[in-house]
């Protein structure tokens, strides 16, 4: 516990390594809600952003990449036909959703937080250079791409209020140790029991706990609604 501690420490301290070099405006409070926790330390995160990238065409890979445009925001048509004036390879078109990778304590920690679901969206656009779809339909991508970022922003609300609740269910998680670990993991497993019967009597629910003990190996959570 105490070797969690320092390696937290030490993490924070760093030096922000992103491009922006600070946290996207509406991942921080999620960010300060787990840090402020003993168990939790947030590694990366960006909250959803819309890029067209241009690759010489070996595969799409960020150190391989030239970055036409970048936005957290919803684009226009006008931006993307813009960044594809710069573009000399195989130029991209991206959607990627709200994404939060946290380091946990111990593995119950990491089975609290484990959610997935898919709201991507990728789309090659032009072949070495040349543009091989048309304008309309690049609107009609840029048209969907903003309703993703608008579901997205919703599902970033919803799972802070989500986390908020959790953690107060498992309040004790920072002072159960007079009582012992035996306590602790009780507390996380009655919890996730509660969850499995909601999820069974809602199929509906978009954000599913993964009880996939491997998706957790090595004490880390990672979050992608």
């Amino acid at each position: 516990m105490a070797a969690f501690a320092r390696r937290k420490a030490q993490r924070l301290a760093r030096p922000d390594p992103s491009r922006k070099r600070a946290l996207d405006a509406r991942a921080a409070e999620l960010a300060r809600i787990l840090n402020a926790r003993e168990r939790f330390c947030t590694a990366s995160s960006c909250d959803g952003r819309v890029t067209v990238t241009d690759t010489d065409g070996t595969g799409v890979q960020k150190k391989n990449c030239t970055w036409l445009l970048v936005t957290h925001e919803p684009c226009a048509k006008g931006d993307v036909m813009t960044a594809l004036e710069k573009a000399t390879g195989d130029a991209v078109f991206k959607f990627e959703p709200f994404v939060l990778h946290v380091l946990c304590r111990e593995l119950q920690d990491a089975q609290l937080l484990a959610v997935r679901s898919t709201h991507c969206l990728e789309v090659p656009l032009s072949h070495k250079g040349r543009l091989m779809v048309s304008e309309e339909y690049i609107e009609f991508l840029v048209h969907v791409a903003n309703q993703k970022m608008e579901e997205n922003i919703r599902r970033i609300d919803r799972f802070q209020k989500g986390l908020e609740l959790a953690l107060e269910a498992a309040v004790p998680a920072d002072t159960l140790f007079p009582e012992g670990p035996e306590k602790s993991h009780s507390v996380y497993v009655h919890r996730r029991k509660r969850q499995t019967a909601q999820e069974q009597t809602d199929p509906s629910r978009e954000l599913e706990p993964q009880d996939d003990t491997e998706s957790s190996l090595g004490l880390f959570a990672e979050i992608m609604i």
